[in-house]
């Protein structure tokens, strides 16, 4: 498919969209298990086909990320976390297939984490929001780097308001790793949000919950997508941080899936769906 990127001098430029070596395998908790990455299980899905994009590489407070503008001035925003070992280009794929940036006059942000040594893959550096000791429930959480990653992403919110947009016209979504934290942060912002999407995730620092949450339980609007085959975050633990948001009196729009811990076409249209009611 032959993409036409519109450079912001004017100048036109058109490439090939291939799904690179880099995307054969997602180094979500690498040392652990080998998973697809969301572009390859994704590569023959053929939705709406992208317009013109402005596509710019920038940094904000020493955060390396991708935006996608649409034609004209945006009027709302997407801040999409990846998973661990990924990057921000993870999802750029499947933000052009849509073709949503023009359709809803909206600006992606697609953040590239930190490099940091994770425990979990032996201390191999890589990109990641915080640090993964262990897997499974009651294994000890890096709350320091979870409250890290919070203050980063609470600072592209505040960025996309002071550009002109207002927090109910900003949705948060996320990955794995970076699902985790777009839940964490959504909880805990004191102002209405669009919504927060979270794809084959978990909610980190669970018993912090009841003392820390801030978000309006009626405003909130919270996706889950999970697979039932998931070998890293397993079915059971998103189930269980659905059921302690419904404790705390959120309610979790909650779809279960026949897939290992990635996306599915399945679920595409229903993914691109909600996101459009959400920021129509």
């Amino acid at each position: 498919m032959l993409l036409n990127f519109k450079l912001p001098d004017g100048r036109t430029r058109s490439t090939r969209n291939t799904y690179n070596d880099r995307a054969a395998l997602n180094s979500e908790y690498t040392a652990k298990i080998f998973v697809p990455s969301v572009t390859t299980c994704l590569a023959l899905v053929s939705l709406s086909q992208p317009a013109s994009y402005y596509i710019r590489m920038n940094e904000e407070k020493g955060l390396d990320l991708l935006e996608i503008e649409p034609e004209g001035p945006p009027g709302c925003a997407v801040i999409w976390l990846h998973g661990l070992g990924a990057d921000g280009h993870d999802f750029e794929p499947l933000v052009q297939q849509w073709g949503l940036a023009d359709k809803l006059g909206a600006r992606f942000i697609l953040p590239h984490a930190p490099q940091r040594p994770v425990t979990l893959n032996g201390g191999m550096v890589m990109r990641a929001w915080y640090d993964i000791y262990a897997l499974g429930v009651g294994a000890a959480e890096d709350r320091l780097g979870i409250e890290q990653a919070h203050q980063l992403v609470v600072g592209l919110i505040r960025r996309e308001q002071q550009r002109g947009i207002r927090s109910d016209r900003i949705l948060l979504a996320g990955f794995s790793q970076g699902g985790a934290v777009a839940l964490h942060t959504a909880l805990r912002y004191h102002a209405a949000l669009a919504g927060v999407l979270a794809l084959s995730s978990y909610l980190p620092l669970a018993e912090l919950l009841a003392a820390e949450k801030c978000a309006n339980h009626s405003s909130l609007v919270i996706r889950m997508d999970h697979g039932d085959q998931d070998p890293v975050v397993s079915f059971a633990v998103a189930e269980r941080s659905r059921d302690l948001m419904e404790s705390q009196g959120y309610e979790v729009e909650f779809h279960r899936y026949p897939m290992a811990h990635s996306l599915c076409v399945a679920q595409m249209e229903s993914l691109r769906n909600w996101i459009v009611r959400r920021l129509e």
